[in-house]
């Protein structure tokens, strides 16, 4: 203020503020919209991820009287085991390769509304892809894990 004042005395300063200030004020919309997209963003990866559970876990699970019938007959269940597991990931593989594509062929499409990320983001195109992946693991181990201890019979009468 006192700066301003030397060079001319009638000059009016409302308010002082540095540049760094004056620039979060002027960009705190943007920062807001761009927040709240990560959110939802993130909310989107966990209702995918709980879906994408869901669908492998039921498509194990329906395989329980198979798992029955092969236990009767001699498998072993770390083979049963692997044997569902190996099933319900193929799905995802082929969902993870038509999605990355997709990703891909789009984010030409998105690449205006980027700011400060680069089109294909590197980060992104692995971290999605392998959470979701995890994600799928313990949707088709569990649920088989679970099959292949149940009692044959029990799996049969299923």
């Amino acid at each position: 203020m006192r700066a301003g004042r030397d060079v001319d005395p009638d000059l009016w300063v409302w308010e002082t503020k540095t540049m760094d200030e004056h620039l979060g004020i002027m960009l705190l919309p943007a920062r807001m919209s761009a927040f709240l997209l990560s959110v939802f963003a993130g909310l989107a990866l966990l209702l995918s991820g709980i879906g994408l559970y869901g669908v492998v876990s039921y498509a194990v699970a329906q395989r329980t009287r198979e798992v029955g019938i092969r236990m009767a007959l001699g498998a072993d269940g770390g083979h049963v085991v692997r044997l569902l597991a190996a099933g319900g990931l193929r799905l995802v593989l082929v969902g993870t390769v038509i999605g990355l594509i997709a990703a891909l062929a789009l984010a030409r499409l998105l690449s205006g509304l980027l700011f400060g990320v680069g089109t294909f983001d590197l980060t992104t195109f692995v971290a999605v892809p392998v959470v979701l992946g995890v994600t799928a693991v313990l949707a088709a181990y569990l649920p088989a894990r679970r099959a292949a201890r149940l009692n044959p019979v029990t799996a049969l009468r299923a």
